[in-house]
């Protein structure tokens, strides 16, 4: 690419995200098909799917080693350097993503990779706030990484990121107490993951000095806006039942959208199967399930990013299929507090 002066391709990962996998869903279709029951062992014991997970942190790092030097070098424009930063912030996301797989998984090892692959993203303590925070929380008014009807995403971006930042601290804060452990304890979990990021940005900035700082800095909040605009996208406007007793019942596979577009379920680890995944955290990627009970979106995830970007568009799409899941009855959506008489009339 610095050779040929094709300075499109310095852009290639929105390109990718954004244009090519959106046309690829569209022409290649749903996938369709469920692992069956008496495979599920089998499937989820198969060790080439858990190094599709493994091999996607060196490559990821690689990638980020090379950029810096890009960066700090002469032979990039701004636009250029611009677009490498847009392309490593989408292979970030995509790190949080795998993260995400790693981190509900019980090995220790397994674990620890989560913490580096969210070393990119400065967005460690996702960690926490995930696994013990939203998977608690899903789908309900108190959950800050669930998007509200009439909600747009502009308006949840700095919900969600402020909301889950400070969850994160009150849980892993709780859990060290219980432990009878200090804030400052090598076993906080957020402390241990930061760390991988600072050292991580320290040797980068240490090799190819200051220049690189804002670049890395760019890359990050790209990476982590792409993670809290698939927030946005996986359970907006959707609210789990409350039981008589004021609890909030389990969740359920009504509770998030489910998109089974083969192609972006190939990229994002079958995250598009979330109805599954939130009503079985436990199942590893490659068994997870469509579901018939979730409610579907129009589009996969590449495809729906795009669409939230634009609040009146996305409302045009999503709001009548809010509507549509709870059989007209407005009243039992995550309705936006300032929207709710609004909707509700």
């Amino acid at each position: 690419m610095l050779h040929t002066d094709a300075t499109v391709f310095w852009w290639i990962g929105p390109i990718i995200m954004l244009i090519v996998i959106p046309v690829l869903d569209w022409v290649i279709g749903d996938d369709g098909r469920n692992p069956r029951e008496e495979d599920y062992e089998l499937l989820s014991n198969d060790r080439y799917y858990r190094w599709c997970t493994y091999l996607f942190l060196p490559i990821q790092l690689t990638g980020l080693f090379i950029a810096g030097a890009m960066w700090a070098g002469d032979e990039l424009s701004l636009v250029d350097k611009l677009g490498l930063a847009a392309t490593l912030g989408f292979v970030s996301g995509i790190g949080i993503n795998a993260a995400h797989e790693l981190g509900h998984r019980v090995e220790h090892l397994e674990r620890w990779l989560a913490k580096i692959a969210l070393a990119q993203s400065g967005y460690g303590h996702f960690f926490v706030e995930h696994n013990r925070g939203h998977h608690v929380r899903v789908a309900t008014p108190e959950d800050s990484a669930s998007g509200r009807l009439g909600e747009s995403l502009w308006e949840f971006l700095p919900r969600s990121i402020s909301g889950g930042f400070r969850s994160a601290i009150a849980l892993e804060r709780e859990r060290l107490a219980r432990r009878e452990l200090g804030w400052w304890s090598v076993h906080n979990h957020i402390l241990q993951a930061w760390s991988m990021s600072l050292a991580l940005f320290g040797t980068l900035v240490a090799l190819f000095g200051w220049a690189v700082l804002p670049w890395l800095v760019l890359q990050a909040v790209i990476g982590f806006g792409l993670l809290e605009t698939v927030n946005y996208v996986e359970h907006y406007g959707l609210l789990r039942v409350r039981k008589s007793n004021g609890n909030y019942a389990r969740c359920s596979p009504r509770d998030s959208w489910n998109s089974d577009r083969l192609v972006t379920n190939i990229f994002l680890f079958h995250l598009q199967r979330h109805s599954d995944h939130h009503a079985n955290p436990g199942r590893r990627y490659q068994t997870l399930r469509g579901s018939t009970q979730a409610p579907q979106l129009p589009a996969g995830y590449a495809t729906m990013i795009v669409l939230a970007a634009i609040p009146p568009l996305w409302r045009a799409v999503m709001n009548e299929r809010v509507l549509a899941h709870y059989g007209g009855d407005i009243s039992l959506a995550n309705i936006q507090p300032r929207k709710r008489r609004k909707y509700l009339a």
